[in-house]
């Protein structure tokens, strides 16, 4: 029998990076509970609605969950469906139900995360037939995959895949009939932070090579370099988190040129407080009476330091989406 491996400190980080993934989760269905946006699919990845999130972070995944859709949902809308969705470092995320719910499925929705995040997503859609059902219903064949660390049907796949391997990832990929002639919309959310900048340039330069027309879609921290950020950087440090890749994090133009030197055309960049401000105003309105806010500086301050950058490489304009059309 082969020996087991020593556990490493990259073990420990892989692990805690695994951790924030309950974390986005359980933020998520507490502010959903609260009526900030509607998930009726977050409760089968999450068991209870948790411990109280404090308004400010309620506020902040609202933001967050909205800015990205738009992005997302008017690629898609621009495409005619007619495209596919890379999710990169998933998670537990439930946009793939969204999207069959609002008639918006792109051709083909994938994810990728971790094996053991991966493990984890199937067990739940497995035992949840609130889960399974729309898979089962969009699928036409009976060759429906599942095993422990993936899931193929017509039009949802979900890949356990390290992303720091670009070529498994691509492999993988493949495999299951991503499409490079597809127009491609990919997104990450707290994912790059986590990689070294060598490593997300790959990844990023590895999506821009493969598809003619595409859009990557990156949410992540910002503006890490003064005192606010640099509290972040060690209440994660505390919990064995290192962002590996904060150095790409600390202005909107970081963000911006880790596309535009990695063969994106274009890259537009703002952060959250900003996009929070470009929202529709009624429906912030009704969010901000959910629950009383104490201190708005605070807020600001978080949403700061958290940003949208969407980059574009296509000949039909797919990707030159404004999150000010909102």
């Amino acid at each position: 029998m082969a020996a087991r491996q020593p556990f490493t400190d990259t073990d420990t980080a892989d692990e805690a990076v695994r951790a924030t993934c309950d974390d986005a989760t359980t933020c998520k269905r507490f502010a959903t509970s609260k009526g900030y946006w509607k998930d009726p699919y977050i409760q089968y990845f999450a068991r209870s609605v948790g411990e109280r999130k404090a308004p400010e972070i309620n506020r902040g995944y609202y933001a967050r969950v909205q800015g990205v859709n738009h992005l997302l949902d008017a690629f898609i809308k621009k495409a005619e469906c007619d495209c596919q969705v890379i999710n990169l470092g998933a998670g537990l995320d439930t946009t793939f139900w969204r999207l069959k719910d609002e008639n918006l499925m792109p051709r083909k929705f994938f994810e990728v995360d971790f094996p053991t995040v991966v493990a984890r997503k199937i067990h739940n859609i497995k035992t949840k037939p609130p889960l399974s059902k729309p898979i089962i219903e969009t699928h036409s064949t009976d060759s429906l995959l599942l095993d422990a660390h993936s899931l193929d049907s017509d039009r949802y796949c979900i890949i356990g895949a390290d992303l720091r391997d670009v070529s498994n990832l691509d492999e993988k990929l493949k495999k299951f009939q991503l499409n490079p002639e597809l127009p491609t919309l990919l997104l990450s959310e707290c994912v790059l932070v986590y990689m070294t900048p060598s490593q997300s340039s790959n990844l990023v330069h590895w999506a821009a090579e493969t598809f003619h027309t595409a859009m990557f879609i990156n949410y992540e921290q910002v503006n890490m370099s003064d005192r606010f950020g640099q509290v972040m950087i060690e209440n994660l440090q505390r919990r064995q988190c290192t962002l590996a890749g904060v150095e790409a994090c600390q202005s909107l133009d970081s963000q911006k040129e880790r596309f535009l030197k990695t063969g994106w055309e274009n890259a537009d960049a703002l952060d959250m407080m900003t996009v929070y401000s470009m929202l529709p105003q009624d429906d912030v309105a009704r969010i901000e009476r959910l629950e009383f806010l104490d201190e708005r500086e605070l807020l600001q301050q978080l949403l700061q330091h958290y940003s949208i950058c969407w980059a574009s490489k296509d000949k039909h304009n797919l990707g030159k989406t404004h999150l000010c059309n909102c």
